[in-house]
């Protein structure tokens, strides 16, 4: 593609270097918007510098990719909703067998699940809960939330609902579900083997410190307030420690079993009234049938004075009984409210069976190569339909702020493609990025990690996607899917390479900070010694094994 006019060039460089700097540093002090906001600016201001028109920019937003992200995010949302992530955190602390256990099954489960539920995802709800185990451990959380950060992305790699990223390039190269997993699954799981490695080598020392049989008397961490930690991972916001809840529980319990002891001896007491009652209602009917045999004539005078006497009789007695008839009353309300409760938990194990089977529903669908965008969509509706209640408190957890940040994004990453500059930048690296010889998919690979830090992932993909695809089509079709998938595991590793390079790692960093009672600051350039060495080996690592 030629280059476009002066003037074109010019001003979509300086629209696209607005966003740029708003994407990177969303809270940059001059401008300090937000990513969303600067997205919708370098739109905005691509269609009024005249780069693109109206139309071309409406015809930039990639529908299929916006739907894909909307149905995994309503589906993770009910996956949260029915426990998943708490089962989850189960499952690190279950067993444990230390700090170094407990990091291998950090980094192995994070990875599973940002391959099924997005990286972002499984960031936002296992942070504190890392938090938690490692102060229970008596280690420092950075080695957890390390583990955490970059395995998600590793993980992330191998599936098309992995990462935003992914989300592109499985829409635009056509790659199926089913041959998107098989091309990168193996070096997704050397790579997090690897990561592993170079996480135990770096802290073995800090990991290997045992606690004292002291601190365990003082622990500040219980063992069920872990395990029942609930999550949100699309507000990003975690509700408050279960600690003063479960101080009340002692006292609670007392109470109620005092109540349960005195139900018990006033029904007994309630019991005896009754019968009285019972036996002045049979003495007066006997009186009166009496008095109608002896006396027809005076019959009527004596009926209603003996009505009347026994209406007062049982007024009294009911006076006197009535806090005992009430108190039976609420023994029945604790029965009928216990045949309650045990419907209620019914309920929900059938609708928690239920999102589960609709999940597996979906995995299933992906895999059989049927359109990602329409399963999702679909499927998270159908969630919506069998929850069977109000849809808007669930859906208002969805991050709509990242649909609109992708709109202005593909706006303004196609006008940046309409200067000319990308091509040309292109054209001058193809002859050095050829995927059919070693030192081609090197420099290839290193020119993504690259850019992948500069302009964030998600942009890298959208400049380089198509180009790189149809260079490697010229050699053969098959080398076409394998740059595809070169360009997915290498942008989603490149994440690992600074506290910047990816929003998962954002979320760790910030989820940690504002954790309660376990807030830790994870700093950049203690997550750099560990980035940069992770990312290189591991990308270099799973670069041979990627099945084109």
């Amino acid at each position: 593609m030629a280059m476009a006019a002066i003037a074109k060039v010019v001003l979509g460089s300086i629209a696209f270097g607005i966003f740029w700097v708003l994407a990177v540093f969303p809270a940059v002090p001059f401008l300090p918007v937000g990513r969303t906001a600067g997205s919708l600016l370098g739109a905005m201001l691509m269609v009024i510098f005249r780069v693109i028109t109206p139309d071309q920019a409406y015809a930039a937003i990639d529908l299929p990719i916006l739907g894909l992200l909307f149905g995994t995010m309503v589906v993770s949302i009910y996956l949260e909703r029915a426990d998943m992530f708490k089962y989850l955190g189960k499952l690190l602390a279950w067993k444990s067998l230390g700090a170094k256990d407990l990091l291998c099954r950090i980094c192995i489960i994070s990875a599973l699940s940002s391959a099924l539920f997005t990286n972002d995802t499984t960031c936002v709800v296992l942070t504190e809960f890392v938090l938690k185990i490692a102060r229970q451990n008596n280690v420092p959380p950075h080695p957890f939330l390390l583990a955490l950060a970059s395995s998600a992305n590793i993980g992330s790699a191998a599936t098309p609902i992995g990462n935003p990223q992914n989300l592109v390039i499985a829409v635009q190269s056509k790659l199926s579900f089913g041959k998107f997993l098989i091309g990168v699954i193996p070096a997704m799981l050397a790579g997090v083997v690897v990561n592993s490695v170079i996480l135990l080598c770096m802290y073995w020392k800090l990991l290997s410190v045992e606690k004292d049989v002291e601190d365990v008397a003082l622990e500040v961490v219980a063992e069920e307030d872990v395990t029942s930690h609930r999550f949100s991972p699309a507000t990003m916001s975690h509700s408050a420690s279960l600690n003063s809840q479960a101080s009340n529980l002692p006292f609670d319990a007392m109470n109620n079993s005092g109540r349960l002891d005195n139900l018990r001896n006033r029904m007994s007491y309630s019991e005896n009234d009754i019968q009285s009652v019972s036996s002045v209602e049979h003495e007066s009917t006997g009186n009166l049938s009496t008095l109608t045999e002896a006396n027809n004539g005076s019959v009527v005078p004596q009926k209603e004075q003996i009505i009347s006497e026994r209406k007062a009789a049982r007024s009294m007695t009911s006076c006197n009984s009535s806090p005992h008839v009430n108190d039976l009353a609420n023994v029945a309300l604790v029965h009928s409210g216990e045949k309650e409760g045990l419907m209620q938990r019914y309920n929900r194990i059938l609708w928690k069976t239920s999102v589960y089977l609709v999940t597996i529903g979906m995995l299933i669908a992906l895999l059989m190569g049927l359109n990602m965008s329409w399963i999702a969509i679909i499927l998270a509706l159908a969630l919506v339909v069998l929850d069977f209640k109000d849809a808007r408190p669930s859906l208002e957890k969805v991050s709509y702020s990242l649909l609109i940040f992708f709109c202005g994004m593909f706006i303004t990453v196609d006008g940046f493609n309409k200067t000319g500059i990308p091509s040309a930048l292109w054209d001058f690296m193809e002859p050095y990025s050829q995927i059919d010889r070693v030192s081609g998919i090197a420099v290839l690979a290193a020119v993504i990690l690259v850019l992948s830090n500069l302009a964030s992932n998600v942009p890298t993909v959208l400049l380089l996607g198509a180009r790189v695809a149809a260079s490697a089509h010229a050699i053969s079709p098959s080398d076409e899917k394998k740059a595809w998938l070169i360009l997915a595991w290498v942008s989603t590793v490149a994440g690992n390479l600074s506290l910047l390079g990816s929003a998962a790692n954002l979320i760790v960093c910030e989820q940690a900070r504002r954790a309660p009672a376990f807030g830790y600051n994870l700093s950049f350039w203690r997550h750099l010694v560990f980035g940069v060495p992770s990312t290189v080996i591991v990308a270099a690592i799973g670069l041979p094994l990627i099945r084109g």
